[in-house]
């Protein structure tokens, strides 16, 4: 079905013909190969965040179990990533649509909503992130002593981004990021290993591998710790898969991408919570010879989170009010974040933002269940969208219960993946097949 084909069929409502997060994308804009699809994820999957969450695996469980954890959560929660850009690249649609294709024209206005709340709410802690990073290299070399300088970091890291989202988010991610930015945060990577693996040697690194873990944490939940890196991105990956000239390339170049940079950040981190285990990580990282220049390297690379989130925010936004583009909604957002960041307790908030990012877990295990192997057939469930699906919604509702309930009751087991696969086994069994 030709994408004015779609248009023509989604007459209700009448916006959404001006609606580029409601139809798919045409043919001529979808420019992303896999290895495109590779550059970005592998960026977007490379964080300082990432690394201050794999110091908390250590000490409660060993090197081993951590790298298990961290090996087994990347590849599972990668390829669930995957598996969504392979849907959104077949459909063409952004996330906003595969939500109205399952939840309903009206209700998906909701997990919508939600999705901005958490994108601007990531977007502002990545811009503390940054800025708490910024002033951390400024006072190691002597250069950020004021009290103004945490204000004017916030205020320069806000305007790269807002900068960045009046540009091509394509060329970006074909020329900047792929071209420019991928090969320095790699050395930089490759350097620190390199440095804090000497270090974990100088200290007896069969000594590391073998001490067991203090406990607190069990495998499984350490597992529910790293799948929720990659989880957190489910909103966000149709948005640019739907880019891509090849379902199977969205879906390979993202698994690929992304599972390698979770692998590797998160073993980082649990790399320098054992060889420095009193430092915090921003410290610890600056220790390390060439640190300043490989930290702020990874901090340039840092932006693209920011900038991920804000132009997410901005797709899913102009699905709701289609009469400004995606680019003034962007500039809005990115704005708006940066006011945040300036004002609001944002570490204080980050459990507020984990506990709303728990909602697409079922939600997400709903779309799977609903769409996965539908192909352009995604398409034609938008097309005949009522305003709610009840059965879709139902399941998710009970999904989120689940979610937070299940750590109660068991748990050893975790959380993501026991829900996600409730969801999807729920749906796949109680929702007809639009091909029935």
């Amino acid at each position: 079905m030709s994408s004015a084909t779609v248009r023509s069929a989604h007459a209700s409502p009448p916006s959404n013909a001006a609606n580029e997060a409601l139809v798919p994308l045409p043919a001529d804009r979808r420019v992303f190969r896999w290895h495109d699809h590779a550059s970005l994820w592998f960026s977007l999957g490379v964080g300082l965040l990432v690394m201050q969450v794999g110091s908390f695996l250590t000490p409660a469980l060993s090197m081993q179990q951590a790298l298990l954890a961290i090996v087994l959560g990347s590849f599972i929660g990668a390829g669930l990533l995957g598996w969504v850009a392979r849907i959104a690249c077949e459909s063409g649609l952004a996330s906003a649509g595969l939500m109205h294709s399952v939840f309903g024209r009206q209700f998906a206005s909701l997990p919508i909503l939600l999705n901005i709340v958490q994108l601007i709410g990531w977007g502002t802690f990545e811009l503390v992130v940054m800025r708490d990073a910024t002033v951390a290299i400024g006072r190691q070399s002597g250069t950020m002593s004021h009290d103004w300088w945490p204000v004017l970091a916030t205020l320069l890291w806000g305007g790269v981004v807002v900068a960045l989202i009046s540009g091509s988010m394509v060329q970006l991610v074909r020329k900047v990021i792929a071209r420019v930015a991928l090969p320095l945060v790699v050395l930089s990577l490759l350097w620190l290993s390199w440095q804090f693996l000497s270090l974990a040697f100088a200290q007896g690194f069969g000594a590391l591998w073998n001490k067991p873990g203090a406990g607190g944490m069990g495998v499984m939940p350490a597992l529910d710790l790293v799948i929720a890196m990659p989880i957190s991105w489910l909103p966000l990956v149709a948005d640019y898969a739907r880019h891509g000239t090849s379902g199977k390339g969205a879906l390979r170049g993202t698994w690929l991408g992304y599972a390698i940079a979770n692998i590797w950040c998160y073993s980082l981190g649990v790399l320098v919570a054992l060889v420095l285990p009193s430092a915090d990580l921003v410290t610890a990282l600056l220790l390390a010879q060439g640190g300043l220049i490989a930290l702020s390297l990874i901090l340039i690379d840092e932006v693209d989170n920011a900038y991920g989130d804000t132009y997410s925010g901005a797709v899913s936004t102009h699905s709701l009010l289609p009469r400004l583009s995606v680019r003034q909604w962007g500039l809005a957002i990115g704005l708006v974040c940066t006011l945040f960041a300036l004002v609001l307790p944002m570490h204080s908030l980050e459990p507020f933002l984990l506990m709303l990012s728990s909602v697409f877990v079922p939600l997400f295990g709903v779309i799977l269940g609903r769409l996965a192997g539908l192909g352009e057939g995604t398409q034609q469930l938008l097309t005949r969208a009522r305003a709610v699906h009840a059965a879709p919604v139902a399941i998710w509702l009970a999904g989120i219960a689940y979610y937070h309930l299940l750590p109660l009751i068991a748990p050893v087991l975790g959380s993501a993946l026991p829900t996600l696969a409730l969801c999807f086994v729920l749906t796949r069994l109680l929702v007809p097949s639009p091909r029935g």
